[in-house]
């Protein structure tokens, strides 16, 4: 049987978790998902919904009943191992590199075209 304050503390701790990995403060699981938004597989949006959804029907006493707890228990661990192989210092670095790298194309575009255009023009 699923107890309502386990879950309620699961879901917080996985919130948590988002937002210190994606540098953001959310007050429930919801709203940390919605702020992770495609910067996570859709696996790991599916089992938040699963233990979202297992935080509202525990509060009440027959439905809870009906849930199954090794659903919830395997979608906690696999949305907690997918939050934590999360690297935000690599993220980081991929994003300067991918800054740096369109910032360097557009660069290398900019000296050809002044090139032809000088070409073009008779200067060269």
């Amino acid at each position: 049987m699923i107890d309502l304050k386990h879950i309620q503390k699961t879901n917080a701790g996985l919130a948590r978790l988002a937002g210190q990995k994606f540098s953001f403060e959310a007050d429930g699981l919801q709203k940390a998902m919605r702020k992770v938004g495609r910067r996570v597989p859709k696996v790991l949006h599916r089992q938040a919904a699963v233990l979202i959804e297992a935080e509202q029907l525990a509060g009440h006493p027959k439905i809870r009943l009906g849930l199954d707890a090794e659903k919830v228990a395997a979608a906690e661990a696999g949305l907690r191992a997918g939050l934590e192989a999360v690297d935000p210092a690599d993220r980081r670095k991929g994003f300067v590199l991918g800054l740096l790298g369109g910032l360097s194309f557009n660069l290398i575009a900019a000296f050809v075209l002044l090139v032809v255009f000088l070409k073009w023009r008779g200067f060269l």
